[in-house]
C-alpha cells in the first residue's frame, strides 16, 4: 500500500489542489472524515467546516469548504464543493463581518428571519475564520 494519495479539491468554477497528500480531514455533513492512504471507498455529502491535509514533507495546509460531495477511494480523493477557498486566499475581517451579522440575527430575530439561512451563514463564516487562521 502506497503512504500517499491523490488529494482532488473543486468548485464549479476552478480546480484549487491536486497533490499528493499523507492524511486528509474533510468536514462531511455528520462529522469529520479522517483519511488515510488505502481507506474503504465512500461517498459523502460535505457540510460547512474546515479541510485540512498534510503533505508528504509534513506541511499542513488548510481550507474552508461548503456543501457538496467527496468521494473517497482507497488511492484518491476527489472534493467538489459549492465553495472553498484556500486559507491565503480568506479576507479574515470579511469573514468575521458575515460572522457578526449571523450571530446578531440570530440573537435578535425577527418574523422574517429564514433560521437555517442565518445559521448556515454562521457556520461559513467560522470555517473561514478558521482557515484564515493558518495563514
Amino acid at each position: 500500500m502506497a503512504n500517499t494519495f491523490v488529494l482532488e479539491i473543486a468548485t464549479p468554477e476552478r480546480l484549487l489542489i491536486r497533490a499528493d497528500v499523507i492524511e486528509a480531514q474533510v468536514p462531511a455533513s455528520n462529522g469529520y472524515l479522517g483519511i488515510m492512504p488505502g481507506h474503504s471507498p465512500l461517498l459523502a455529502e460535505l457540510g460547512s467546516g474546515e479541510l485540512a491535509f498534510v503533505m508528504p514533507n509534513g506541511t499542513r495546509k488548510y481550507l474552508a469548504v461548503d456543501g457538496g460531495w467527496a468521494e473517497v477511494l482507497p488511492d484518491r480523493v476527489r472534493v467538489l464543493a459549492t465553495h472553498a477557498e484556500k486559507a491565503d486566499e480568506i479576507d479574515a475581517k470579511r469573514a468575521q463581518d458575515a460572522l457578526n451579522r449571523a450571530t446578531e440575527r440570530l440573537a435578535h430575530p425577527d418574523a422574517n428571519l429564514d433560521v437555517a439561512r442565518a445559521l448556515n451563514a454562521m457556520k461559513r463564516a467560522q470555517a473561514r475564520l478558521a482557515a484564515a487562521a493558518h495563514k
